[in-house]
């Protein structure tokens, strides 16, 4: 049986896990400790192939991991499940640095701009495992179901590894994902983090998350 683990126990770790189920997938939803709420309810809602443990459980569990964590508390998650457990393991990274210290709309976090990103971080954090950044521009609904976005949206992966970004794109075309543009290493995942403040201004003024971007070309 194929297995997914996924780090957090938000509403996007709860869609892209139930949605994981849904296609076949064992899911293993971790989060601090074993007796999460949050995680057992989702469990008990989405039948035998849906685990619940630790993050440390998560990291050992197979050799996808989806990080569904908030960018505020993503490094230190992954230092919580312990670094060395995630080598040689594909990390499907969907955070976004976003602070919140300044009310809405959030701000990208200054050491995140620009020069930097945190999917590179995560990497850095992360040295032997293959971290790819995609679907983090796009709300939960839409990261697994491509079609809610009202048409063929473009979805980017960044890496620095061929063979994982292959198996995070097989992923993203099981959720619907045609149109998939490989931006190249890691650190265009600066870019991909950047285009947050304008999704957010586009939902504040159409109070509609159901839209994605698109590429023409």
């Amino acid at each position: 049986m194929k297995k997914i683990g996924i780090l957090g126990t938000g509403i996007v770790g709860k869609t892209i896990g139930s949605k994981l189920i849904q296609l076949g997938y064992e899911v293993k939803m971790g989060s601090r400790t074993a007796t999460n709420e949050k995680a057992i309810a989702w469990a008990k809602a989405n039948g035998n192939k849906a685990l619940t443990g630790t993050f440390a459980d998560v990291a050992t569990f197979d050799e996808i991991v989806f990080n569904c964590t908030k960018g505020e508390v993503t490094l230190e998650v992954f230092k919580q499940a312990g670094i060395e457990n995630f080598d040689g393991k594909t990390i499907i990274d969907i955070s976004n640095p976003l602070d919140f210290s300044q009310g809405m709309p959030p701000i990208l976090a200054p050491q995140y701009s620009n020069s930097n990103s945190l999917g590179e971080e995560v990497q850095k954090l992360l040295p032997n495992a293959y971290v790819v950044k995609t679907l983090n521009i796009v709300n939960c609904e839409v990261m697994v179901e491509a079609t809610k976005s009202g048409g063929v949206p473009t979805m980017f992966v960044c890496g620095n590894n061929a063979d994982a970004k292959e198996a995070v794109q097989g992923i993203l075309n099981q959720f619907g994902w045609t149109d998939i543009m490989d931006l190249g290493d890691i650190s265009t995942a600066r870019g991909t983090e950047m285009m947050l403040p304008i999704w957010l201004r586009i939902y504040l003024s159409t109070q509609n998350g159901y839209f994605g971007f698109k590429v023409i070309r």
